[in-house]
């Protein structure tokens, strides 16, 4: 008798299982909002960007900044990261100045990986 009822129960669930699929099948699936794609290289950089010159950990450093810059001009930093990000740079300009640039480089690539930019 328990066995019959809970076949029964079984049947009718699984019916209104498929007519919940019959359902929801025949309607048209709801469009999804599609992004439009940026145009190349305009979310990227300013157009006058461009990269400083120099050699060692001078210039790794001033093309480090150049590049934190444009990314607060951008939209892709605020203020806040920007200057955290600028205050952990002072070791390594400080141990480049005095002509430590394995230091420097080394300190370069530990902020760079902090916050995420490739070394």
């Amino acid at each position: 008798m328990i066995v019959a009822t809970l076949r029964a129960a079984f049947a009718g669930l699984a019916v209104l299982g498929l007519a919940a699929c019959q359902s929801t099948s025949s309607q048209p699936p709801v469009p999804q909002p599609v992004a439009a794609a940026p145009q190349q290289g305009s979310y990227v950089t300013r157009p006058d960007f461009r990269l400083p010159e120099g050699a060692g950990c001078t210039g790794e450093l001033a093309r480090f900044r150049a590049v934190m810059d444009n990314d607060l001009a951008t939209g892709h930093v605020n203020r806040e990261v920007h200057g955290r990000v600028l205050a952990d740079l002072r070791g390594p300009e400080a141990a480049c100045a005095a002509g430590r640039a394995g230091e420097a480089s080394a300190g370069l690539r530990a902020v760079k990986q902090r916050y995420g930019y490739p070394s």
